[in-house]
């Protein structure tokens, strides 16, 4: 009995030291991606479109690169190249003292964007061999907690440092935090874990060395969701400057986290336990609740009180979502699978901004939350023609 609990054991040492490593990348990417644009234009001198290029064109590289990373980790081994990833990503983060010319700093942003992307999906990768199987939408639950911290913490610090401090000084804080997330990758043991199936040692890519066909469905689905979070992450704090709500917007992260974590223990277990669609269809429904108290908001209270449907709703549907995508395979193939997911989840983001930009320029902020809620509906329908009536018999 006491053999099974271990077994069953979610937060052993190697769980901890991944999470803690992932949450270093997450830390550095949410730090960099909220500071740089102010670095561009106040110690640079770039114009608004200009510093607009440092997130686009590392995003950018990071969607390409996300295909390639499953057969990527088959070939070299998910722990290796979790390593190297990290140490270039360290090399990168510590070349931010140096790189002053504009074009320089873009073709860095481009170069780290790569390697973000490699240890990311390594990361998530191991995540999902490490968690016992009957655990996985709790464990995976748990993980994702790395990411949503680093959303808080990273731009929190990064702000805090440059307003008391310098850039300088940042990027050195940032730089220790991924040394810190190498060496604790170090001590993960892998082991016991399954070794990959790769009949093809060569770097020729198939469609099924990009993509995880069964994966793809679900991580579509996540796809348009991450389209309508893009409402959230790229437009909140310029729709808050607009309500004269930037006092509000401060705390809106803290309390989106605070509500992610308060909710993922019930959520992990009840995926674990009844199934993944007793997670979902309630998720659907408290984002777009959170999406449509958010376009009406006008006082911080209800400012804040979004924050806290979007948070639960939101963060529930992105890691029952890659559980899914993880669950929809062979263990041998969560790289691929892991790879697929953050691909389209990449996509729906990237898109999301460029189109719901269109629409905020055209029709203002509040449709812009209002079109994402719609999206959510239609999604949700899909999901339910798709993935719930269509298959009684599974836990989707």
């Amino acid at each position: 009995m006491e053999q099974q609990e271990q077994q069953n054991k979610i937060f052993t040492k190697r769980f901890i030291s991944l999470f803690f490593t992932n949450m270093a990348v997450f830390f550095v990417f949410y730090g960099l991606i909220t500071t740089l644009p102010l670095y561009a234009i106040g110690v640079l001198g770039k114009s608004d479109d200009d510093s607009g290029l440092l997130v686009t064109i590392f995003l950018l590289s990071a969607i390409i690169m996300r295909p390639f990373c499953g057969k990527l980790l088959d070939l070299f081994g998910k722990k290796r190249l979790l390593i190297i990833s990290l140490f270039i990503y360290l090399i990168c983060t510590i070349l931010y003292l140096v790189f002053k010319p504009f074009i320089l700093l873009l073709a860095l942003r481009f170069f780290q964007g790569i390697w973000f992307s490699i240890a990311t999906t390594a990361a998530g990768s191991l995540a999902a061999d490490i968690i016992p199987a009957n655990r996985k939408g709790t464990g995976l639950g748990y993980f994702t907690m790395s990411t949503n911290l680093a959303v808080v913490f990273g731009p929190f610090f990064g702000l805090l440092i440059i307003q008391y401090a310098s850039f300088n000084v940042l990027f050195i804080v940032l730089s220790v935090f991924v040394a810190i997330g190498g060496l604790l990758a170090l001590t993960i043991q892998t082991k016991d874990l399954p070794a990959p199936l790769v009949k093809d040692r060569n770097l020729k890519f198939s469609f099924n060395d990009l993509f995880e066909r069964k994966a793809l469905p679900i991580a579509a689905i996540a796809c348009l969701i991450a389209f309508s979070y893009a409402s959230v992450l790229s437009f909140l704090s310029l729709y808050a400057e607009e309500k004269n709500l930037l006092g509000a917007a401060s705390y809106f992260y803290a309390v989106f986290a605070v509500a992610m974590i308060s909710i993922r223990p019930f959520t992990g277990k009840i995926y674990d336990t009844l199934g993944a669609k007793y997670v979902i269809i309630p998720s659907f429904f408290l984002f777009m609740i959170g999406l449509v108290i958010l376009a009406n908001a006008d006082q911080s209270v209800t400012f804040l009180l979004s924050a806290i449907f979007i948070g639960a709703g939101y963060g529930t549907l992105t890691t029952s979502f890659q559980s899914l995508c993880i669950q929809s395979t062979s263990a041998k193939r969560s790289g691929y699978a892991t790879a697929t997911y953050f691909t389209l989840f990449d996509i729906g983001i990237a898109i999301g901004s460029y189109v719901l930009g269109i629409v905020a320029v055209n029709l203002g902020y509040e449709l812009v939350y209002i079109s994402s809620a719609a999206l959510l509906v239609v999604v949700f329908i899909i999901y339910m023609l798709f993935f719930v009536y269509r298959k009684p018999n599974t836990q989707n």
